[in-house]
This record gives structure tokens, C-alpha cells and sequence, in this order.
């Protein structure tokens, strides 16, 4: 952990800008308009004040990726440079090794037997039908595209012989198990042109194939895995995040050949949705990159559909959408190797506000009354499901305008809708609870132990922990004691803070950890005293009420050897 700089690993994921010492940006757990998702380089942790999610660079990673501990190590060991040592497992081991690894190896392998067999004799026809397509060495590279032959067993034996069991790659979604009386297994992807589909970090976690004659179906994608949900990936993100950055834009397209066309074309700032409806996890993931997108939909009804389910995503996703319809219902991939790159740069840059084209072009114009009442009913259930109550009302407007109806009378019945469809009004973020009753001294000086480890002895010495009345920081402050006194160095404050169970003590403490810290360098000997020194006179002072009382208890009890001895310690308190 010490080689990977925080800010750098989570920038790969979030935009983040600087702030002071900490950098900002919008959290990936959750949706948010101001970004409070904070990232402190000095301290090497992450917090973000909406949702309360915090630690270090292994539970951004495995928050995120949903990654096992040992999982995000390797992954951050990859990403830095580091060999970790492997040793050979035991079939134990191997049985408890998680699934998603398993799964992710034996999706490499299949991706390398699939670019090879490209680049072999087998490929020459799959290499003409992609040099046709206008697709060059370098998309094939880039994309890690292949082939996969005809015929059952290709993939099956050679995975057999990479010591990788069927039923593994069954559940990769690389075989398929055969019925009847037969037994066995046999290659799911046959004839087909891959493309392996990759995580944001661009493993390999799926694949799509294609064929290249007239068969049926033409694309064939892996099925669900452990580490595919269909609707959680974009195609191509990995290779294309950092351009999107830069461009300050997503370009949206429907399809593996879409993007690959665009990328071949010089237009490197897009994603596709895997030839499926935009789904809420896809606005996110785009969301870690850019809050503007220019979509590109087809011209049918089905385009306009896909285009009013994606706006209400975008909207309640905070992301400024534009709409591209190309000409003679061309997709993207047609239109650029016809028209070139500039022609469709000329269209991306004339795109509509996505809302305005709703309304203007689906909603708007004079029909029929039943084509009227239609449009009525379906901005109705449109305007119902709008999660943002301002938005909602400025849409209310509008659309009363292009419709030609009373404002009031619209409103009321989207409301009328909404309370009839309870699911259309969103649930509150969850929020963990707030802090619990702690001490704010002792919080500060357990907090300036985490920043001034080497001032530990002060706070050992003082014996002020036995005065602590919050056992869990209480417990926090005998742990930096015992890791001073055995000689055991804190790399960064998370480091201890993070291996707390989740709640209101962690959630606390990294709130405070990640800000900038209020303790000056030179006064911090000072702030220290003065914090023993207070929690010392309020514990005095709640001792000094206890044995008050049980002072009185004894006088009534007529015990006044113990008096007088709860007396002498009520004095040694002042």
C-alpha cells in the first residue's frame, strides 16, 4: 500500500478536483449533486460526508469491485507493481480460492486461445470480415478481439489441458453442458468473431461473439457470472475513461462494433451498453467519469423509447444528456465509415438537450385526439416517475406548453399517479447512523494519537485512559499504547481506524481523520496537556459526586470508619 497513492488509484474511478490539501468529487456509492466524497493524499483515506463510506485504498477497492481483502491486494499489487510471492495451493486452499478469480483466470485463457487462433490459418476468414468492417490492427489489439472456429471442442480441450475443470468454465459461461443421453460438455461460442468484455480495470469478465455470415443469433453474449451483470458493465470503458475525461463527454452507443468503429475512426470518448437498455448502474458507472453525455438512438419507436427511459436515468442521475438521431436509420458504426470522422463530429456537436428533443419531437405536434390523449398518458407516467421534485416542475411546464394543456390540471394528475404508484417516489438514501454519545475530549485526543503517533508516551504516562468513559475509544487508545510500546509503526491513520467494525465510532473518526487537522505541530504538546487535563477534572468531578453520595449512604449507616475514608479520597481529588 505504501507505493499506491490514494488519490491516484480512486482517480482512476472518480473525478476528483483539489481542495486544500484533499481532493473532491461525487462518491460512487451513492448519488449525489455537490461532491462530499473526500479524499486525503496525506493520510492515504477516503470518507465521504453523505453516505458515511470510509477507510483505505483496500475498502475503496473492495467496496467498489466487491472484492475479498486477499482479492483487492492482488489487485492493488498488480496495479503498483508488486510480486506477491505464490505458492502452490492445496485442493483445500483451491475449493476456498474465490470463485470470481477462478472465473476471471479462466476468462483470460479463453481471451488468449481466441486472439491467437485470430492470428493462425483457422482466423483468415474472420480477419478478412473484421478488414472489411474497416477494423485495423491496432482496434484489434486495442480490443483484444479473436476468433473462435467452428466445431464443439476447440475452447473445451484446450482449457482441459490448462488444468481448468468443465464446470468451472461452465460457470464462466464458456461451455455449455449437453442434455439427453450424451454427456459432456461443448463450446458455447463457435464461428464467431470475439470480443472479450472488460471490467473498468480491463479484466476480462465476459465475452460477445459474432457471426459473420447469416446466422442466427447474430451476437451471442457469455451469460450472468459471478462477475457479470449485464446491466452493470459498459463496453469499452476501460480503454476509453481516460479520453472521456479529457473530452469532458461520454459519446453513448448501442453496440460492440459501434464503439470499435468510432475508436478506429479517432473518436475515443465512448462507451456502449452492450446492445441493452440503459439501466441506472450503467448512469453511475458513467457518472465516476463524466456528469455529460451525448447519446446516439435509433429513429423507430423502439429509439424513442430507449430514448425517454434513458432520460429519466440521466436526470435522476444528475448527468446533462444530449440526443443524436442519425440519418436513414444508420447506426454509428455505419455512419462513420461512410461519412468519416468529421461528419460525425458535425453531428455529435449539433446533438439536442435530451429533454428538449423529448418534448419537442415525441411529445410535441398536433395529432389525432387519440394520438394526443396517448402522448397525455405517456408524459403522465413520464413526469411521474421524475425522482428530483424541481426538475419534475420545470418538466411540468413545458410539456403542458407542447401538449397545449392547463399546467394545474397536468400536475395534479402526475401527483395523482405518483400517489397511486408508490414505487415511483424514490426511498431516502440510507444513511448509517450518526455517532453515539461520545466524549468530545476524549474523541479529540485519541484523534491527535491517530495524527501524532510519536507523542504516545505523553498520553502512557499520563495513565488518562483508565478515565475514559467510552469503552470502544477507550480500547482504541490502549491499542496505539500497546502498538508504541512493541515498537509497531502506523503507516497512516486509517490503517487502525479501518480495521473497526462499521458504525458510529469508525464512521466518527474518519470524518475527523480526513479533514485537515486543526492541531498545530508546535502546540500539539500543549493541546495534549490541556485535553488530559480536562478529562481528568471531569472524571475527578463525576468521582467526587459519587462518593459524595456514598458518603451520606455511610453517615445514615452510621459506618464512619468508612466515612472517613471516602472522605480522604474525595480530598486526593482536589
Amino acid at each position: 500500500r505504501r507505493r499506491a497513492d490514494i488519490a491516484s488509484l480512486i482517480g482512476e474511478y472518480v473525478t476528483l478536483k483539489k481542495a486544500g490539501r484533499n481532493y473532491l468529487g461525487l462518491c460512487p456509492f451513492h448519488r449525489e449533486k455537490t461532491p462530499s466524497f473526500t479524499v486525503s493524499p496525506d493520510k492515504q483515506m477516503f470518507y465521504c460526508f453523505g453516505c458515511s463510506e470510509g477507510g483505505n485504498v483496500f475498502s475503496f477497492l473492495m467496496k467498489l469491485n466487491h472484492l475479498t481483502f486477499p482479492e483487492a491486494v492482488r489487485h492493488l499489487a498488480k496495479k503498483v507493481g508488486v510480486i506477491i510471492p505464490e505458492r502452490p495451493m492445496s485442493r483445500e486452499e483451491k475449493e476456498r480460492y474465490s470463485l470470481a478469480e477462478q472465473i476471471r483466470r479462466v476468462n483470460e485463457l479463453a481471451a488468449g486461445l481466441f486472439m491467437s487462433t485470430l492470428r493462425s490459418p483457422a482466423g483468415e476468414d474472420a480477419r478478412e470480415y473484421l478488414r472489411k468492417r474497416g477494423i485495423g490492427e491496432s482496434a484489434i489489439e486495442t480490443f483484444r478481439l479473436g476468433f473462435s472456429p467452428e466445431g464443439w471442442t476447440h475452447l473445451s480441450e484446450y482449457l482441459d489441458k490448462k488444468g481448468v475443470s468443465p464446470k468451472l468454465a461452465q460457470q464462466a459461461g464458456l461451455l455449455v453442458e449437453r442434455t439427453g443421453k450424451s454427456q459432456g460438455y461443448y463450446d458455447r461460442f463457435r464461428g464467431r468473431v470475439m470480443i472479450p468484455i472488460e471490467d473498468v480495470d480491463g479484466r476480462v469478465i465476459a465475452f460477445g461473439g459474432r457471426v459473420m455470415g447469416a446466422g442466427e443469433p447474430k451476437y451471442m453474449n457469455s451469460p450472468e457470472s459471478a462477475i457479470y451483470t449485464k446491466g452493470n458493465t459498459l463496453y469499452g470503458l476501460a480503454r476509453t475513461r481516460e479520453a472521456i475525461r479529457e473530452k469532458g463527454f461520454a459519446l453513448l452507443v448501442e453496440g460492440y462494433f459501434d464503439l470499435i468503429a468510432l475508436w478506429n475512426a479517432g473518436i475515443t470518448n465512448v462507451v456502449a451498453m452492450l446492445g441493452t437498455a440503459l439501466t441506472r448502474a450503467q448512469v453511475d458507472l458513467i457518472r465516476r467519469y463524466t456528469t455529460r453525455v451525448v447519446a446516439v438512438f435509433d429513429p423507430d419507436e423502439a429509439g424513442k423509447k430507449a430514448l425517454a427511459r434513458s432520460l429519466e436515468l440521466f436526470l435522476a442521475g444528475n448527468v446533462h444528456a444530449r440526443a443524436v438521431i442519425l440519418p436513414d436509420g444508420q447506426d454509428p458504426d455505419e455512419f462513420v465509415r461512410v461519412n468519416g470522422r468529421e461528419k460525425m463530429d458535425e453531428v455529435v456537436a449539433k446533438a439536442w438537450p435530451m429533454a428538449d428533443y423529448y418534448i419537442d419531437q415525441i411529445l410535441g405536434g398536433r395529432g389525432t385526439l387519440e394520438e394526443d390523449r396517448d402522448k397525455l398518458r405517456e408524459a403522465v407516467a413520464f413526469l411521474s416517475r421524475l425522482e428530483d421534485d424541481v426538475g419534475r416542475n420545470l418538466f411540468v411546464k413545458k410539456v403542458a406548453e407542447a401538449l397545449v394543456v392547463d399546467e394545474e390540471v397536468l400536475k395534479k394528475e402526475v401527483l395523482r399517479t405518483r400517489s397511486r404508484n408508490p414505487s415511483a417516489v424514490p426511498p431516502d438514501l440510507p444513511r448509517r447512523s450518526t455517532a453515539a454519545e461520545m466524549d468530545p475530549s476524549e474523541l479529540s485526543l485519541i484523534r491527535m494519537m491517530l495524527e501524532y503517533p510519536e507523542k504516545s508516551s505523553t498520553v502512557r504516562d499520563s495513565a488518562i485512559l483508565a478515565d475514559f468513559r467510552t469503552e470502544k475509544l477507550k480500547s482504541l487508545g490502549e491499542e496505539l499504547l500497546a502498538m508504541d510500546r512493541e515498537g509497531r509503526t502506523m503507516r497512516d491513520a486509517s490503517s487502525l481506524v479501518g480495521t473497526l467494525t462499521e458504525g458510529p465510532l469508525r464512521d466518527k473518526l474518519l470524518a475527523l481523520l480526513v479533514q485537515e487537522s486543526p492541531f498545530s505541530e508546535e502546540l500539539i504538546d500543549r493541546l495534549i496537556a490541556d485535553t488530559i487535563r480536562k478529562i481528568r477534572q471531569r472524571s475527578n468531578k463525576e468521582r467526587g459526586k459519587t462518593l459524595t453520595s456514598r458518603i451520606k449512604e455511610a453517615e445514615r449507616a452510621g459506618n464512619w470508619e468508612l466515612v472517613d475514608r471516602l472522605t480522604l479520597d474525595k480530598v486526593s481529588l482536589t
